[in-house]
């Protein structure tokens, strides 16, 4: 399975594309008994909750066959080679278990950040950016309306963010998210199943939950085997580590 020309041209022009019931109910529901049979055994503890929000839940499972046969077992990688090039992408050790929990206070407006940014938990190290390459991510839940915990981005704001890092520099993103007119924000909704994958540099943020329900998805971080030797220089060219987008971006009028 690969990418087809609309679907690369979503990418280039939004940040994301959206990938409808890539993901087979069998690798779903495997993932959903891991997460929730570790729930119900191990529990959270009130003092490990900003943590987990930050990086993970369940983190026992981050690498576990659950997790990950998500990104192995489903089209996904093969969609995400199609993009970034066949044989270019570093293997993917685990990923992020991102809950999100009905709230009783009227739901929150989400705010775009872009990932890699230091906070004080969620283990990046102060005074540096944690970049890559572009981030999968796969819902185990329905979330059919907004203010439901949804994934929510900012389209476009990739290629503004780029123009700002080619006049500032890409390390002005040490003094926080830069100060630029982006789109209004669009909350993703989705199936069990569903996938997006988007450009690292897209502005993305979680709306807050007034549904009855827990979301569930899980995050992948993916890196071009290249990826720290061209780190900066993908951030003011931000198709630089994507071969199988330069045809979409070639042929894309100057900006």
């Amino acid at each position: 399975m690969r990418l087809t020309t609309a679907d690369k041209q979503a990418l280039y022009d939004d940040g994301l594309v959206r990938l409808p019931g890539i993901v087979p109910s069998e690798l779903v529901n495997a993932a959903l008994r891991a997460i929730n049979g570790s729930l119900g055994s191990e529990g959270i503890h009130p003092d490990e909750l900003v943590t987990f929000r930050s990086r993970s839940y369940t983190p026992e499972l981050q690498t576990s066959p659950a997790i990950t046969d998500l990104l192995y077992r489903s089209p996904l990688w093969e969609v995400a080679e199609s993009a970034i090039g066949e044989g270019a992408i570093t293997p993917v050790n685990g990923g992020q278990i991102a809950l999100r929990f009905p709230t009783p206070d009227a739901p929150h407006d989400p705010h775009a950040h872009i990932d890699g940014m230091y906070s004080p938990h969620n283990g990046v190290p102060k005074g540096t950016i944690a970049n890559f390459t572009a981030l999968v991510g796969v819902f185990l839940s329905d979330v059919p309306t907004p203010y439901a915990g949804n994934f929510t981005v900012w389209p476009g704001s990739h290629r503004r963010y780029e123009s700002y890092f080619r006049e500032h520099g890409p390390d002005s993103l040490l003094n926080g998210m830069p100060d630029v007119e982006v789109a209004e924000p669009v909350q993703v909704t989705a199936r069990a199943g569903d996938a997006v994958l988007a450009h690292y540099q897209l502005g993305h943020g979680i709306a807050g939950n007034a549904s009855p329900h827990i979301r569930y998805a899980i995050f992948f971080r993916l890196s071009h085997v290249d990826h720290q030797s061209v780190r900066w220089e993908c951030m003011t060219d931000i198709w630089r580590e994507w071969a199988g987008m330069r045809d979409v971006a070639a042929d894309a009028p100057a900006t």
